[in-house]
């Protein structure tokens, strides 16, 4: 007769299981961008090669416009000048402007440094940087959705903005005159000290092309 206690004989098989068992723990999950709360620090390196960091940016008001070349939501801002003109805006208010390209290499939108530049120089686009985010960290970082997508960033490192550049969720660009101006009154609201109406809105246009 086995006199060996049952307990003890499940502990024990429980302990071998326990040695021979592999783990996987996922890692923590960056926290998310929230409207009201400092944003989210990155650094990055932009399509000249040269390193941007979110904290050297403080006392600046700074804009994040998510960008993808081949979408026809960007190009309808793009081909309308509308996205130009909100760059022009920002630019003579002293804003800094960073777009960011989340684009995994092979997916829609993902492009080289030279080739970033080339797109900025034949739209004359006027970003103060174009940051590439290959692995999509800061992307993800923000939970930015879309093409466009538009942050704004004051000048102690709050986010003050996050959502659509405008209203009406089409790629005509004919709607641009129809829409309200989500981006750019939340923008002038910043620069003027003001708080911003409507700080979150819902962004429209094609899903980041992340990295799986």
């Amino acid at each position: 007769m086995n006199r060996f206690p049952r307990r003890a004989m499940l502990r024990m098989t429980a302990l071998a299981a326990l040695a021979g068992a592999s783990f996987t723990f996922a890692a923590p999950a960056l926290a998310a961008a929230t409207v009201g709360q400092p944003a989210p620090a990155f650094t990055a390196v932009d399509s000249k090669g040269q390193q941007h960091k979110l904290a050297d940016l403080k006392g600046k008001v700074v804009v994040l416009e998510w960008t993808n070349n081949d979408c026809p939501y960007v190009k309808k801002h793009y081909g309308a000048s509308n996205m130009q003109n909100l760059q022009k805006q920002a630019k003579g208010a002293g804003v800094v402007w960073l777009s960011v390209i989340s684009s995994a290499p092979g997916e829609q939108g993902h492009v080289t440094g030279a080739k970033a530049d080339e797109l900025t120089a034949s739209r004359n686009a006027q970003p103060t940087a174009v940051l590439l985010d290959p692995q999509g960290e800061i992307g993800r970082a923000y939970d930015a959705r879309t093409t466009p997508h538009m942050y704004v960033i004051d000048a102690k490192g709050i986010l003050r903005y996050a959502g659509g550049i405008d209203s009406i969720a089409s790629a005509k660009p004919a709607d641009i005159e129809k829409a309200d101006p989500y981006f750019k009154t939340a923008l002038e609201s910043v620069l003027k000290g003001e708080n911003v109406a409507q700080a979150t809105t819902r962004p429209y246009g094609c899903a980041v092309k992340y990295k799986t």
